[in-house]
C-alpha cells in the first residue's frame, strides 16, 4: 500500500491541472483498492452542493450534473460529519439515496472520505463495491490518506483559479487565501513573478573526465563570474542598505574562497569527476549536513549554500539567469527566497516578497525589514511554480497571501497601501511634536533597533529614545562570535545617534526561533529550551564581553540602559547583576570611567509575571516583551501557520497579565515600559496608555501611527474604554469593541489592519 500510495502521490504532483489530477486519483485508488467504483465529489461554495467532478465506474456524462445537498445522501452526511462512513450495505442506511443519472447499478458496500483543507470540507472521495463487505482498517486509512492528498491538490487549484464552475451556474473559487509567517510588515498589490533557481543541480549526473585541467579552467571562470554577480549585487542594493546589511553578500563570497567550497569542488575534480558533478557531490554533502541539524538558522544557510550551488551550475552551463520580466508592482515568489534575489529586481518596482520555506529569521526577513517590503515567509501551502503572472495581495503584518484577489478585496487593500502611503505622508509633521493626550497626559514613544538602517528610519519619525536594540543581530550576520572590539562599535554607534536619549540594548538573545550559524543550538522544544539569558549565564565569557563592550560605548554618554531577556526568577537575575558587577569593575580597572547603567528585567514569560514584585526590587526598570509573553500565556509558536491565528495580544488573559505588571512595578515605585508588536498597534497602544505604562516601544513605521493616535484620545476616555474591555471574556469582542469604540470617536481611519480584519 505505502509504495502504491507514493507512486499515486508523485503521479497527482505531476497532473498538469485540477481536472487530470482528480483523472488519476479515481483511477488508482479504483484499481488499487479493487473497487468497482471510485468517485470525487467536490463542494461548490455558491450552490452550496456536493458535484461529482470525476468518476471511474460510474457514467461519465453525470459528471458536472449530479450534485447533492449536503443533508442528501451518504454523501452529503460524510460532508457534513466530516468523518469516514464505512457501511457493509449502503441501501440500509436511512441517508442512502440512489441516483438514476449516474448509471450505477445498486452497488452495496460504501466507503468515503471527506476532504479536509484547513478546517474547511471541500469534498468527499468515495468508493463502492457491488458484494457486500465491510472495508477493513488499511483500506480506510488508504482512502483517508488519499483525500488528505487531494485536499493538497484542490487548494493548488484554487490558487490558480484553475477551478471553474462547478455546477452549472456556479462561477467557481477564483480566490484563495494562504497563511504563512510575517516576515516584514506591510500591505502589497502586485503582480507574482516566480523566481526559480537558475539551475537544477540534482539532475546533473556523474561524469569522468581526462582533461582535469580544462574543467579546473572552466570552474575557476565561473566562481569568478559568481563573485563579480555579488559585488554588482551588493553596488545595486548599495542605496537601499546600510554596510551591516549588505555585509550578507560578503558570506557568499566568502563561501567562494580556496578555503571554502571552492577548494573542496577542485579537490573533487582533480580526481577525475567533472565541473558540474563535482559542484553537485559538496553542495549536495553541504546542504543535507545542514538540513540534518533541525535548526532554523542553519536550515537558512542550507539555502545560501544551494542558492551559490545554483548560480555557479547555471556559469558552468552557460545558461545565465532567465532573463524575467518585472512589472511595475512585482511580487517576488520563491521557493526559497535568498539575499542575492532582492538585487535582481529593478530597483522601485519591487513591492511585496514571498518566501516557500523560511521563517521571519530568515536573512531575507531581515534584509526585508530594513528596506521596509512587506514580507510573507513560510508558506509551505503555495503552488509557487504555478502562481508566476497573477494578481496577487501580500499582508506582510499578518503573514497572509491572496492569490487571484476578487476587485472588491484588490480594492480594500489597495486603500490600505494607499491610506499607508499618506498617513506617512501626513503624519511627517508631528515629527517635532509630542505625544501628549488631548487632556494633557504626557506619553514617551521609543523604537526597536537592530540595524544601522533603523536608527536613520527611528529619528526621521521623532522616536525619543530606544526600548529595545536586540544586540542578536549583529551576532546573527556575522559568521563567528563579534570581538569586544568590534561589538565595542556597533554599540558606540547605537548610543552616539540617539545621544542624549536613552538607548536600552538587550544582552543576547538567542534560541528559540533565533540562533547562529557558527552556535547551533538543537532541541526537540527550542521555545521552552536553552534560549535567552540561559544562555549567557551557561557561557559567562560570551555575557562578560558583550557587557564590558556596552560599558565602554557609553564612556561619555552615558545614555546606556542594560535589558536581560527570559528571566524566570530571581536567582538568574541575582547571578546576571553579579556578572554585570564585575564586568564594570573590570571596565573601571581599565581607566573607562562610566557610571553603573541602568539594568532592566524583561517580563515574557508568565512565572516572571508573578514575581513582579520581587524582581522590580532588585532593578531600576522593568520592560515587557508583549510577543513572548502572549506566546507563553497562550501556549502559541507565532512561527507556527497552523496555530497562529490562535496569537492574539488583545486576549483577555494577555490584557489580565499586562495590568498586574503595571499594578506590582508601580507599587515597588519602578518604571515599566513594553516592546513588542502590541506597543506598535494604535488601537492596542490606547489601552497599554490607559494601563499605566510609562513608555511604548515600537518599530519605526509604527511610532507616527501611535502618536497620532494617542493625540486624538483622553486619558480618561481610554480608562473607561479599558475597564468596559476588561469585562469581557471573548478576544474576538474585545477586538471589535475596541474598533467601534475608537470609530465613535471618529478614529478609526488610523487603523488600517482594521480594514482587512472584517473580511
Amino acid at each position: 500500500m505505502l509504495n502504491t500510495l507514493r507512486k499515486i502521490v508523485q503521479e497527482v504532483n505531476s497532473a498538469k491541472d485540477l481536472k487530470a489530477a482528480l483523472g488519476i486519483i479515481v483511477l488508482r485508488v479504483k484499481e488499487a483498492m479493487g473497487s468497482q467504483v471510485c468517485s470525487v465529489y467536490l463542494l461548490d461554495p455558491e450552490n452550496n452542493r456536493f458535484v461529482l467532478m470525476a468518476t471511474e465506474g460510474l457514467n461519465k456524462r453525470s459528471i458536472g450534473k449530479v450534485s447533492m445537498a449536503p443533508n442528501e445522501g451518504l454523501v452529503g452526511l460524510v460532508g457534513t460529519r466530516e468523518e469516514p462512513l464505512n457501511l457493509e450495505n449502503a441501501a440500509d442506511h436511512p441517508r442512502y439515496r440512489y441516483f438514476a443519472e449516474t448509471g450505477e447499478e445498486r452497488y452495496a458496500s460504501f466507503l468515503g472520505a471527506p476532504i479536509i483543507h484547513h478546517r474547511r470540507v471541500v469534498g468527499v472521495l468515495v468508493i463502492q463495491q457491488k458484494e457486500r463487505r465491510q472495508f477493513d482498517e488499511g483500506e480506510e486509512a488508504f482512502l483517508v490518506t488519499m483525500s488528505a492528498q487531494l485536499a493538497g491538490v484542490i487548494a493548488h487549484a484554487e490558487a490558480t483559479g484553475s477551478i471553474r464552475g462547478l455546477g452549472r451556474q456556479g462561477k467557481g473559487i477564483q480566490e484563495a487565501k494562504f497563511v504563512g509567517v510575517p516576515g516584514s510588515p506591510g500591505a502589497a498589490v502586485g503582480t507574482a513573478v516566480v523566481m526559480l533557481p537558475p539551475a537544477d543541480l540534482d539532475v546533473v549526473p556523474d561524469k569522468t573526465i581526462t582533461d582535469i585541467n580544462a574543467e579546473l579552467a572552466l570552474f575557476k571562470t565561473a566562481i569568478e563570474g559568481v563573485r563579480a554577480d555579488m559585488r554588482a549585487l551588493s553596488a545595486k542594493l548599495a542605496t537601499q542598505l546600510r554596510p551591516e546589511e549588505r555585509a550578507l553578500f560578503d558570506v557568499y563570497l566568502m563561501m567562494l574562497d580556496d578555503a571554502s567550497l571552492g577548494s573542496e569542488i577542485t579537490t573533487v575534480i582533480k580526481t577525475g569527476q567533472w565541473a558540474q558533478g563535482a559542484l553537485r557531490q559538496v553542495v549536495t554533502e553541504h546542504v543535507n549536513r545542514f538540513e540534518l541539524m533541525d535548526d532554523a538558522y542553519l536550515r537558512e544557510r542550507a539555502s545560501d549554500v544551494k542558492d551559490l550551488g545554483r548560480r555557479l551550475l547555471a556559469y558552468l552551463q552557460e545558461e545565465r539567469q532567465q532573463n524575467l520580466v518585472y512589472p511595475e508592482k512585482t511580487i517576488l515568489v520563491s521557493e526559497e527566497l535568498t539575499p542575492a534575489m532582492l538585487g535582481e529586481v529593478p530597483e522601485g518596482t519591487l513591492v511585496g516578497l514571498v518566501s516557500v520555506l523560511g521563517s521571519g529569521n530568515s536573512h531575507v526577513a531581515i534584509l526585508a525589514r530594513a528596506m521596509g517590503i512587506p514580507t510573507v515567509m513560510g508558506l509551505v501551502d503555495l503552488p509557487y511554480a504555478k502562481v508566476d503572472g497573477i494578481e496577487m495581495i501580500v499582508d506582510g503584518t499578518r503573514g497572509e497571501v491572496y492569490t487571484n484577489p476578487s476587485e472588491v478585496l484588490r480594492k480594500q487593500f489597495a486603500e490600505v497601501v494607499e491610506e499607508e502611503k499618506q498617513l506617512a505622508l501626513g503624519l511627517d509633521t508631528l515629527r517635532d511634536l509630542p505625544c501628549v493626550t488631548l487632556d494633557g497626559h504626557r506619553m514617551p514613544l521609543w523604537v526597536n533597533t537592530g540595524l544601522l538602517a533603523d536608527v536613520a528610519r527611528a529619528q526621521k519619525r521623532g522616536a525619543e529614545g530606544v526600548g529595545l536594540y536586540r544586540t542578536e543581530v549583529p551576532f546573527m550576520i556575522n559568521q563567528r562570535f563579534p570581538s569586544e572590539k568590534e561589538q565595542l562599535a556597533i554599540y558606540r554607534e547605537q548610543l552616539a545617534a540617539f545621544h542624549p536619549q536613552p538607548v536600552t540594548m538587550r544582552s543576547l538573545d538567542i534560541g528559540g526561533d533565533k540562533s547562529l550559524s557558527y552556535f547551533p543550538i538543537k532541541e526537540d522544544n527550542p521555545f521552552l529550551g536553552w534560549r535567552g539569558i540561559r544562555v549567557t549565564l551557561d557561557h559567562p565569557e560570551i555575557f562578560l564581553v558583550q557587557t564590558r563592550a556596552m560599558l565602554k560605548a557609553s564612556e561619555g554618554l552615558n545614555n546606556l540602559r542594560i535589558l536581560l531577556p527570559m528571566i524566570s526568577g530571581t536567582h538568574e537575575l541575582e547571578e546576571a547583576l553579579h556578572l554585570i558587577h564585575r564586568a564594570w569593575g573590570e571596565v573601571r580597572d581599565e581607566g573607562t570611567d562610566v557610571p553603573m547603567p541602568p539594568i532592566g528585567v524583561m517580563i515574557e514569560i508568565p512565572a516572571a509575571v508573578y514575581q513582579t514584585k520581587e524582581l522590580a526590587r532588585m532593578v531600576d526598570f522593568l520592560s515587557v516583551g508583549s510577543n513572548d509573553l502572549t506566546q507563553y500565556l497562550l501556549a502559541v509558536d507565532r512561527n507556527n501557520p497552523r496555530v497562529a491565528d490562535l496569537y492574539d495580544y488583545l486576549h483577555p488573559a494577555v490584557l489580565q497579565a499586562l495590568q498586574t505588571v503595571v499594578r506590582d512595578a508601580h507599587a515597588e515605585g519602578k518604571p515599566v515600559s513594553i516592546c513588542g508588536e502590541m506597543a506598535g498597534d494604535p488601537a492596542a497602544a490606547v489601552l497599554l496608555m490607559a494601563m499605566g505604562f510609562d513608555s511604548l516601544s515600537m518599530n519605526a513605521t509604527n511610532l507616527p501611527k501611535v502618536k497620532w493616535m494617542l493625540r486624538q484620545v483622553n486619558l480618561s476616555k481610554a480608562q473607561e474604554l479599558l475597564a468596559e474591555l476588561m469585562t469581557i471574556d471573548n478576544p474576538q469582542v474585545i477586538h471589535s469593541s475596541l474598533q467601534l469604540a475608537l470609530k465613535n470617536l471618529g478614529l478609526s481611519k488610523m487603523h488600517p489592519p482594521a480594514v482587512v480584519k472584517a473580511l
